[in-house]
Parts: structure tokens; C-alpha cells; sequence
């Protein structure tokens, strides 16, 4: 019968475990001092030999003649624990065997010398899965237990295990293999083998096994299968659900080229093919960081605005979960790339309208008008000295109105009015593709909420181009935003940098035991109503003229 080669490869010694170099040394020391622990707890990621270990250190213990800590391997005792029939080596589940009853009846049976060995090893694979009142009939055990007795625990989750355990035993952490010992262990195994594999196979094996050996070599096992000619790259690509990277630089230059029918076409293309989405998701990741490394390293050129790439990689990192839990996974990663793609569009457009304007040239912040502000202003190339002292003054004017707002708001801000609208942030997320608010939601998406109190909302933008669009539509985004989440707060934009130097200078002032004192916004507000009122009356005055000219003066009533 066929084994398997992580099976048939599994250590038998200590010198020939692969990676794990500091746990080992102290167990052989542990042996060689004769100063052995009766509780040992190996902790780690999976396949990264914490079974192992622990099978070759139980036997290590019983070793008649160990040589510097290691197990002989030829005398009686070492024989006698490397059977299958050994009695004193005691392996249990603990996924299947997490009960009180079962640790209850391994107490019981603790207390039975060894029947060959010198020692009675229990190793309990995966511990954090035994139950609480497992947990507790162990420990007296742990505790107190007979002098022949050791208990090595294994496991994948120590945060699960009670710490009136872990108290009790010697802890060892272990550590992910690093790319090049798995490369280099799969390649001997493959000459021993002779599987004939490429050595950018193992190389891209050694990655995607994260670290687990075990995993790699079962990769290794599988693809071998499956090809008995020479295994090439494509080969490891077709059967992991990847692609090769040609076709994902092309799906990133579509993507960052604004082709949104091809994106999604492309995407159509790897689910067809049966692509692994998530896969492809972390080879984007990776092709993309490739080359931000290189352009920073190696200082070569990067096919794609810096800013740009690196909003986009984080987007995936943050969004990988989602991804991962989502129920449709091809749905969610168009929408998000098409969002992705949607809201740097409408940057570069402002952008492209001469943003050296002011983000706002009316009157009143909060009063402007959706028809007048929705159609974007045509701006003179060149301004006049004049026009841009005044333009830099209304400018300066704005910020220094937001800012006020911000410092009144974080005076009483309060955790749970922010908790809210971060609530209320999801529900806007349900209208970015609606036909007639979608550019709202996106606009409003673009910031972030910092805090809030019972009145205003602070909301901090990444880039200035979207900082200044939001503040065009500040009187459509408020009212789309209240009818939608019932939440009258006013909004107080900032950038991110002011947003941080805001906040820094507000956690000063408290470790200090003070806070920013409460200001008047400016009185520029107050010439504002004034200016609207006068605008209002000539308009109501026109609109009476206009009447007593068609219907005559004795008829129009004037209230």
C-alpha cells in the first residue's frame, strides 16, 4: 500500500527535523543534564513538527545510551518505543477524546508504572480542544503527578487553554519554516523520490505552504500524481487554482487603466478556467508589492501611480476576510474592484478641473445649493493676482471653519454617537451603485468618521481632490445622508493630516487635564445669513413685479 510522503518522511531523530533549532537544543539538554520536566507544552502553527518532536522526544527520554541528548536508536528500550505494539507511549486525541470522562480514566490508569520503558509518555494532540471540566480533571494530574509519568500537550491554539495549565508546564513556541528550508528539504525528498520538478516549483511550493511542512510535502505528493514527466511551473499553477503572472499583470494594468468591462471580464475568465478567486487575490497582492518593492529598492520604474498601487493593496489585505467569508466570493471582489476603480476615476476627473481653486466659493458652507454645485464650474487658467489673494482668503476662511467645528465636536464627543454613525457608514454602502445617489454614497465613503457628538460628525478625507468634492455637495451629501440613517448631524470635513495633528493635540491637552475650550464659529457665517436674507428678499421682490405685470396691482395680494 502506497504511504504518503509526509508520512513516509517523518522524522524518526532529532538531527533530522528540519527548522526548530532552539526547541531542540533545550530538549537535548534537557536529556543530557537528566533535568526532564513532567509537563511540556509545544505550541505552533500546524505542520510545523510539534507531533513529531514530541513522539522523538518521548522516546529520546527512555533512551538507554542517548548520545548529546540524541535517542540511539539501538538499544532495547529504543526498539522496544519505535513498535507500533509500545504500551508506554500513549498518543490521544483530543478532538475526539475531550470529554471528563476520558481524562477522568487517563487519571485513573497515570498511576500504573510503565510496563517496558522508564518512563510512561502522554501525548495529547490538538489539548485546546478538551472541555473545561476536561481541563480541570487534568489538573490535579498536571499538578502532582507519579514520577514516571510525562505529559506533552500539542497544540495549534494556546489561547485556548487555561492559563492554571500552562502554569504548569514548560512552554516551547514553534516557529513557521522559512521558504528556503522547505525548498530545501522538498528538494531532497525529490531527489530520493526522483520526481523530476522545476526549482521555481519548489520555490512557489514552499511559499504557498505559509510555513507548514507538512503541507508543502503533500503539495509535492499531490502534484507528483498528477504529472509523472517533468513537473514546470504551469503544472503547479493548474492544479493550486493559480495563474500565471503575465496574466496578472494584465489584470492589474486593466485595472488600473480604468477598463472596467474587461476587469470583469477578466474576473469571468479565472472563475471559467476554475481559478481559485482567492488565490488570484493574493498573486494580485503579491505581483503588485513586487513591484512597489522594486521601485523603491531597486529603483525601477513602477507601471502604476504609487499612491494608487499601494491604496490598492492594502484594500485587498483589509478586505481578504470578507472575501474569504463571503457567499458568492466572484461578486464581492467585482464590486470591490469596480468601487476601487470608480472612486479613483472621479479623483483624477477633479483633479484634471484645476484644483488650485479653493474647495469652496459660495457663501454659506451648509446652504448651497444641489443644482447650482452638482455642475462643475469652468475655471480660468490663469487668475488674476486679485482673484487669487481672494480666493486663498475664502480658502483659509473654510479650513479655519472646519477646524473650530472639529475642536467643538471632540470637547463632548462621545464613543457611542461615533459607534453609531459607523453604523450608519454600512447602511450608505447599500446605495453606491443606485443610479440616482450612488455618487453621494461614494463621495461620502471616501472619508471616514472620527467622532462625533450629539450634533456634528468629524469626517477625515485621504486626498485633498476629495475633500474638495465633498465640500462642493456638503448640502446634498447632509440630506442624503439624513434620509437615509435619520441622523441630523452637521458634518465638519478635515483632511487626514489635520485629523491626526487634530487629534494629537486633543490627547495632550487630556493627559494634561484639560480640553479645548469651546469657540464661536466664524462671524463670516453671520455675514452669510445676512448675505442670503438680501438675496432671498430681491428675489420675492422680482417675483412680485413680475405679478402685478401680468395681473394688475388690485389683484396680487402682497402678505
Amino acid at each position: 500500500m502506497y504511504q504518503a510522503l509526509y508520512r513516509k518522511y517523518r522524522p524518526k531523530q532529532f538531527n533530522e527535523v528540519v527548522g526548530q533549532e532552539s526547541v531542540i537544543k533545550i530538549l537535548k539538554n534537557t536529556i543530557k543534564t537528566g533535568h526532564i520536566g513532567h509537563a511540556y507544552l509545544f505550541s505552533g502553527p500546524r505542520g510545523t513538527g510539534k507531533t513529531t518532536i514530541a513522539k522523538i522526544f518521548a522516546r529520546a527520554v527512555n533512551c538507554n545510551n542517548p548520545q548529546e541528548g540524541e535517542l540511539c536508536n539501538t538499544c532495547e528500550n529504543c526498539q522496544l518505543s519505535s513498535s507500533k505494539e509500545c504500551l508506554d507511549i500513549i498518543e490521544i486525541d483530543a478532538a475526539s477524546n475531550n470529554g471528563v470522562d476520558e481524562i477522568r480514566e487517563l487519571r485513573n490508569k497515570v498511576n500504573i508504572l510503565p510496563s517496558e520503558l522508564k518512563y510512561k509518555v502522554y501525548i495529547i494532540d490538538e489539548v485546546h480542544m478538551l472541555s473545561i471540566g476536561a481541563f480541570n480533571a487534568l489538573l490535579k494530574t498536571l499538578e502532582e503527578p507519579p514520577h514516571h509519568v510525562i505529559f506533552i500537550l500539542a497544540t495549534t491554539d494556546p489561547q485556548k487553554i487555561p492559563p492554571t495549565i500552562i502554569s504548569r508546564c514548560q512552554c516551547f513556541q514553534f516557529k513557521k519554516m522559512t521558504p528556503i528550508e522547505t525548498q530545501n528539504h522538498l528538494k531532497k525528498i525529490a531527489l530520493q523520490e526522483s520526481i523530476l520538478i522545476d526549482d521555481d516549483v519548489l520555490e512557489e511550493i514552499a511559499k504557498s505552504s505559509d510555513g507548514g511542512m507538512r503541507d508543502a510535502i503533500g503539495v509535492l505528493d499531490k502534484i507528483s500524481a498528477a504529472n509523472s514527466s517533468k513537473i514546470t511551473i504551469n503544472d503547479f499553477l493548474e492544479l493550486n487554482g493559480q495563474e500565471k503572472t503575465i496574466e496578472i499583470e494584465d489584470f492589474l494594468n486593466k485595472i488600473f487603466q480604468k477598463q472596467q468591462k474587461e476587469v470583469l471580464e477578466k474576473i469571468s475568465q479565472f472563475y471559467q478556467d476554475g481559478k481559485d478567486l482567492i488565490q488570484i487575490t493574493k498573486q494580485t497582492m503579491k505581483v503588485l508589492r513586487d513591484a512597489l518593492v522594486n521601485y523603491y529598492l531597486g529603483k525601477q520604474d513602477l507601471p502604476y501611480e504609487e499612491q494608487e498601487a499601494i491604496d490598492f493593496i492594502n484594500l485587498l489585505n483589509e478586505k481578504m476576510i470578507d472575501l474569504k467569508k463571503a457567499d458568492d466570493i466572484k461578486i464581492s471582489l467585482e464590486i470591490m474592484i469596480l468601487h476601487f476603480m470608480e472612486k479613483y476615476s472621479e479623483s483624477k476627473k477633479i483633479i484634471s478641473r484645476e484644483i488650485i481653486s479653493p474647495p469652496v466659493t459660495v457663501n454659506k458652507l451648509e446652504e448651497l445649493s444641489p443644482k447650482k454645485e452638482s455642475k462643475p464650474k469652468e475655471i480660468p487658467k490663469e487668475l488674476q493676482p486679485e482673484e487669487k489673494k481672494v480666493r486663498q482668503e475664502e480658502s483659509k476662511e473654510w479650513k479655519n471653519l472646519m477646524t473650530i467645528r472639529s475642536r467643538n465636536t471632540l470637547i463632548d464627543a462621545k464613543k457611542t454617537e461615533l459607534l453609531k454613525e459607523q453604523e450608519n457608514w454600512k447602511k450608505i454602502e447599500e446605495f453606491t451603485f443606485d443610479r440616482k445617489f450612488g455618487y453621494l454614497a461614494c463621495e461620502l465613503l471616501d472619508g471616514t468618521p472620527r467622532a462625533s457628538n450629539d450634533t456634528t460628525i468629524i469626517i477625515s478625507f485621504p486626498y485633498e481632490s476629495m475633500l474638495e468634492k465633498g465640500l462642493s455637495h456638503l448640502e446634498e451629501l447632509k440630506e442624503f445622508y439624513q434620509k437615509h440613517t435619520q441622523s441630523s448631524k452637521k458634518f465638519s470635513f478635515l483632511l487626514e493630516e489635520d485629523w491626526n495633528n487634530l487629534k494629537k493635540e486633543y490627547i495632550t491637552k487630556i493627559k494634561e487635564g484639560s480640553n479645548f475650550k469651546l469657540e464661536e464659529e466664524p462671524i463670516i457665517k453671520q455675514k452669510e445669513n445676512t448675505q442670503q436674507e438680501e438675496n432671498q428678499e430681491s428675489k420675492e421682490e422680482k417675483m412680485i413685479k413680475d405679478a402685478i405685470s401680468l395681473f394688475g396691482e388690485d389683484v396680487v395680494e402682497i402678505k
